[in-house]
């Protein structure tokens, strides 16, 4: 069977990206070019500033994935691109350079949910991976848990009713001062605290759904700074930072083994930027791998947006018959249940 080479393009927030990915789970290339530092000093992305620093860039990532993967234009077999969901002038650059692309190459024009990329890092991260198995879906726009029963088919068994998890570290992580991104900076301070120093809530609903609900647990913490702070008494950011996450993680890893346990599944992935957090990974080993069940996930620069798991996810769609023409627009509010 000859080789499928897809060319990933992905631009749905902060992240230029491209990847040349063969087969959906080798990666032939894979060029990331961010905006932190640019964005930094305003708390968070500014989605204009975005958009165009996206427009100046693209060609020369799209190049540079194509030259260190050894490959030109005409040997690629389709081009695929993150059209939703994100920020709708971001995704627009990347959904017209794709459009552009396939149009003038005669190539097919695959369209991408992110979140099926970030689920379909796992796929180039382990090889071995075969649906049917339970991720979690957890950064700063999505808290999903999510059932695969194939390549590309999903079932949502549980999403966020509110905040995502990632929103939430970046919104306490301003509050405590840490800057931007919040995730990372969260994670760092978390480690040098005490977790169970303060008891913020964790929500669960009444109704035994798998929903998560972040906006309780972020606004606690909100408070119970404010009153310290109103009162004159020092406090530890460690300790609260650490407390914090303790919360989040703990619903994250409950709600997830719990989703897993429901469909019998034996396996459970993490994908999205927060499945980078160093204490959500031990912890949901730890707890999943005393009910027996296996827990893996992508490397770190898998877990960020990338434009490989764009390639990897668009592999299978193209596998699956998905095709999109020149009509295809940025959908910036894409629910995953319109594509599974």
């Amino acid at each position: 069977m000859e080789d499928i080479l897809i060319l990933g393009i992905e631009s749905s927030c902060d992240e230029t990206a491209a990847a040349v990915v063969q087969n959906g789970r080798t990666v032939l290339s894979s060029v990331i070019n961010t905006q932190i530092d640019i964005h930094k000093k305003y708390g968070g992305v500014v989605p204009e500033i975005a958009s165009r620093r996206h427009i100046e860039t693209i060609n020369a990532v799209i190049d540079e994935a194509l030259e260190k993967a050894g490959v030109t234009f005409k040997e690629l077999t389709a081009i695929a691109v993150t059209y939703g969901p994100g920020l709708v002038g971001a995704l627009l650059v990347g959904v017209s350079t794709a459009k552009a692309l396939a149009y003038s190459l005669k190539k097919p024009l695959v369209n991408v949910h992110h979140i099926k990329g970030h689920i379909c890092a796992n796929y180039v991260a382990h090889p071995e991976l075969e649906p049917p198995f339970t991720c979690l879906v957890a950064s700063g726009g999505h808290s999903h848990i999510v059932y695969a029963k194939d390549y590309t088919s999903y079932e949502i068994m549980g999403m966020t009713r509110d905040d995502a998890a990632g929103e939430a570290f970046d919104k306490i992580a301003r509050v405590l001062g840490l800057g931007y991104p919040g995730g990372p900076k969260i994670d760092a301070l978390a480690a040098e605290g005490d977790p169970e120093a303060v008891s913020f809530p964790r929500v669960r609903m009444a109704d035994n759904s798998l929903d998560f609900s972040f906006s309780g647990v972020k606004t606690a913490v909100i408070n119970h700074i404010h009153k310290l702070e109103q009162r004159g008494e020092a406090y530890n950011k460690a300790d609260i930072a650490a407390s914090f996450q303790n919360a989040v993680t703990d619903a994250l890893c409950e709600h997830t083994i719990e989703a897993a346990q429901r469909r019998g599944s034996r396996l459970i992935a993490l994908a999205g930027g927060v499945a980078a957090n160093s204490s959500l990974r031990a912890k949901m080993k730890k707890m999943a791998e005393d009910k027996g069940i296996e827990v893996i996930y992508p490397p770190l620069e898998l877990c960020t947006d990338n434009a490989v798991m764009i390639g990897s996810a668009g592999y299978f769609e193209y596998m699956n018959g998905t095709r999109a023409d020149m009509s295809l627009n940025a959908a910036a509010s894409l629910d995953l249940a319109d594509s599974v």
